[in-house]
Order: C-alpha cells, then structure tokens, then sequence
C-alpha cells in the first residue's frame, strides 16, 4: 500500500519544455514513474525525453488517461496551470513552482478544492512512494520501501531525514513535502489522516517550521491518531517579523513561533526531537 502515488500513477509534466521541466521529467522516468505526457501551449506534436507533448492538460488526459499532474511553470503562469488540471479532472496535481503570488493561490486551491481534485504545494518538492513512483523534485537514490510516512513542510530538512533514516535502515512508506507557502493545498492533518489509514505505514515523522498554525491543528488531530507520530520544528531561533526561508516561515503578532509549535506537540504526546539525529533515535526507539 501507499498513499496517493504508486506504479500505477499516469503523470502529466506541465512546463516540460522548460529547463527544470525537461530535466526532471528524465529524472522520474529514471525512477520509474510513468510519465505518458506534457503539456505546453503551442508545443503540441513534440516529444521531450521521449514523451509526447500536448497543447492543453484536457488534451493530454483524454489521450493519455493521466491522473496526476506535476507543475513546473514560472510564478506568473502557475496558477492558471492548476487550474486548467483540475479543470481537466486531474485527481492529483503537485505544483513545484514557487513565488505563486498569495492572491492568486487563494483563488486556485479554492478552485481545485470545488472541483474534487487535490493539491500537493505550491513551493513543494513534491512526494515519493519508494520503488514505485517520484513525483516531483526529490532525489530517488536516498529513498527506501519501509514503514515510516514523512510529512514536511522543508524540502531539504527532508532530505536530510530520510538520508539518516536510510542509514539506520528505516525506510518510508510515503514521503509527502506539502510546501513552505502560506497558501497550500494539502495540509499536515490531511496527510496525517491518509498516513493513519495506510496499513503499511507504523509510524509518521512530522517535520514542521515556524509559521501559521498547520502544526498546533495537526496536534490536535494526532490525539486521535492510533499510530505513533515523532516530530521536529526548525527555525526556534527565528525573531518575529523576519521571513526565515519559506514565504509561510514567518513570526507575526506573536503566533506561529517555534515554542508554540512545541508545546502543542508535546501536549498532545508527540515528542520533540531537538535534532535530525534525534528524530532518527525517536523512529528507532518505537518501531
């Protein structure tokens, strides 16, 4: 089992002509990912890393039966480019594309939740099913098959994580980076509650940041959660009103701080981990 992706996943490339389109479309067909097209308006009749490329995302999906969608288009067009998936009946559509502007991101996670479809970022690395399917920008080589689901709203810290838990020969059921923006379409609490119905996940590791209010309601849902969750919020040293990194990292009016965060968690019984090492010995410990 996994959730959301698999090797049975049919995966559009919006923006596979560019730079960053092209090359990590070669990487998730590298992977294994089925990738069956692209989409660039204008480029229809194409081929990129072999892969047909088609005017629109409605064009593409009819003759592909693709069901999720990975976004590489620049901030001005990337909107309108999760609207037209979730215009198309794309179930899945994860955006990579950061610098999306807060307006316009408002308007285009309400638009996809009113369609049915679901959002994975903006501003995100996307998410993994190890040995199955990559969607998105994560390095594959560091991912193996285990029972431990990985949240984040940090791409590199991620990364990090999932290296050490290799190491220690932990591997991940799913990892899910859900983006650093203020607006995304897919929270830790919806994550959390596929990862609690997954049967091959054990255990989850929440790996949050300062900012918003996503890790005070995801302690709220852990409570009732039957799977234990170990977690770690970066950023404690971050002074209020300086953006620390992501657009959604930032301290205001004295909400969102790291302390907050923490004392949510550990209210809750989630543990803390002070540390990556520290979260690697936490997973360990209750597996």
């Amino acid at each position: 089992m996994s959730i959301l992706v698999n090797r049975e996943t049919r995966v559009l490339v919006q923006g596979i002509t560019g730079r960053e389109g092209r090359f990590h479309t070669a990487q998730m067909k590298a992977y294994g990912t089925q990738v069956v097209g692209g989409v660039r308006a204008g480029k229809g009749g194409q081929e990129v890393e072999g892969v047909p490329v088609f005017d629109s995302v409605r064009q593409a999906r009819a003759e592909t039966g693709a069901n999720a969608s990975v976004i590489f288009v620049p901030p001005a067009g990337a909107a309108d480019a999760i609207c037209e998936a979730a215009d198309a009946g794309i179930e899945l559509i994860v955006c990579i594309t950061e610098g999306i502007p807060v307006r316009e991101m408002v308007q285009a996670a309400a638009y996809v939740r009113a369609r049915g479809s679901r959002l994975i970022g903006p501003n995100c690395p996307g998410l993994i099913t190890p040995g199955e399917a990559l969607l998105g920008i994560l390095p594959g080589a560091i991912f193996r098959r285990g029972p431990v689901g990985v949240v984040s709203r940090s791409g590199t810290l991620t990364y990090q994580v999932v290296a050490e838990l290799g190491e220690r020969g932990l591997g991940q059921s799913t990892c899910i980076g859900v983006g650093g923006d203020p607006i995304i379409g897919t929270r830790f609490v919806d994550v959390l509650a596929l990862f609690e119905e997954d049967p091959e996940t054990e255990i989850v590791v929440l790996i949050g940041e300062i900012g918003g209010s996503d890790e005070e309601d995801a302690a709220r849902f852990i409570t009732q959660m039957t799977k234990p969750v170990v977690s770690f919020i970066s950023g404690r040293s971050a002074p209020e009103g300086k953006r620390m990194g992501h657009a959604g990292a930032i301290i205001s009016g004295g909400t969102g701080t790291a302390q907050s965060k923490i004392e949510a968690l550990t209210a809750a019984g989630v543990p803390v981990a002070e540390t990556i090492t520290e979260i690697v010995d936490l997973v360990a410990a209750r597996l």
